[in-house]
């Protein structure tokens, strides 16, 4: 699933990457928000309640916090703020850091980001934390190898 050239590893929504940057990334940035909204346009009306700023794509990467290498790249993030309400934003930037793939491939990738910032909404509204949880469990795991690594 991951390209020849990356290593990559998921962490949560975030990728933990070692890929040749600037590698081949074949698609523009109208495209790649294309492919997002079809792919969002394709589930079901349910998963949209309440999400009333939509889907939206960022044209720049985002480096998540945690990054101690410059190696964990947000790909995306659910946004739940009192004035602007909820959001889900992909950071085409961060895909374009962390694959170089077939467009089909891109595809499958872009799904997988939206189904999970999709279920951080979900679970908003439900009152659920589940995949809060289990996206700062894997954050501290890359942490602690990023340390083991060192020594």
């Amino acid at each position: 699933m991951f390209p020849a050239n990356c290593d990559a590893q998921i962490v949560g929504m975030v990728w933990q990457t070692h890929c040749r940057i600037g590698g081949r990334f074949m698609i523009s940035l109208e495209v790649f928000e294309e492919y997002t909204m079809e792919t969002a346009d394709s589930f079901p009306e349910v998963f949209f309640r309440e999400l009333n700023g939509g889907v939206m794509v960022r044209e720049y990467s985002r480096l998540h916090p945690a990054a101690l290498d410059h190696d964990l790249f947000v790909l995306g993030e659910y946004h739940h703020d009192r004035y602007l309400g909820r959001f889900i934003v992909l950071y085409y930037g961060s895909f374009v850091n962390c694959f170089t793939c077939s467009d089909e491939e891109l595809r499958v990738q872009i799904r997988k980001v939206l189904l999970h910032e999709f279920r951080h909404h979900l679970e908003s509204l439900a009152g659920e934390r589940d995949l809060e949880i289990e996206d700062a469990v894997n954050v501290s795991q890359y942490k602690a190898k990023k340390r083991q690594e060192k020594t």
